[in-house]
């Protein structure tokens, strides 16, 4: 059988399609940013939704407050492996950046156990205890992000923002529908829709961003 195998061609291609779907079927992207264009792009990549193009909200102000917090260096927590999986770390340490996922740590499993609480949301307490500014990055728990609003209910200079969009029938809308209407800088997905594939993706889109700046 003849077909493509080289992943560079295979993904420009992918990206020609969708941006000829989006013209033809819905006018064109949302939005004349070249990030928020590129984020769109590489979320509906990964999924192949293109609903995404109407409920993916990003705050105003999240992206250049992201991208500055790279060039200084941050940690991005994540919610689950695949989460963590997905983000290239490549572009990660050449921004001087780590990443950290505590959901499989045996001290994350002893604290829920003992708090009756899930690891997701152990997890974002350790995460918080550790100093230093942080993006917070769900794709799969809502109850980490609603955590996590909880512990940044006060305005804090170590809390970058939340790439919040978590997946599921129980509690993921409506945990993101409550980060939609916080102040705290985001990007979020309305609804039930999301997952740790789009929430690397959008990570990926602003990391090469921020590459193609200061790298």
């Amino acid at each position: 059988m003849d077909y493509i195998k080289n992943p560079e061609t295979i993904e420009k291609m992918s990206f020609v399609i969708i941006d000829d779907q989006v013209k033809a079927d819905y006018g064109g992207y949302p939005t004349e940013n070249q990030i928020e264009k590129a984020i769109l792009r590489r979320v509906i990549h990964t999924s192949a939704d293109f609903d995404y193009l109407d409920n993916l909200h990003i705050s105003k102000g999240f992206i250049d407050r992201t991208l500055k917090a790279i060039k200084k260096g941050l940690t991005i927590i994540t919610d689950t492996n695949m989460a963590y999986s997905g983000i290239n770390k490549k572009v990660l340490e050449k921004m001087g950046c780590q990443i950290r996922c505590y959901i499989s740590e045996d001290e994350t499993a002893r604290y829920a156990s003992e708090a009756g609480i899930t690891r997701s949301m152990a997890s974002v307490i350790r995460a918080a205890e550790e100093a230093g500014p942080k993006l917070y990055v769900f794709g799969n728990a809502p109850t980490a992000l609603f955590k996590t609003l909880e512990i940044y209910e006060k305005k804090d200079e170590n809390l970058i923002g939340i790439i919040g969009v978590p997946v599921g029938f129980v509690g993921a809308a409506e945990s993101k529908e409550v980060l939609m209407t916080s102040n705290i800088p985001s990007i979020t997905a309305r609804g039930r829709k999301g997952g740790s594939n789009v929430a690397a993706a959008i990570v990926n889109a602003i990391l090469y961003e921020a590459d193609h700046r200061y790298g």
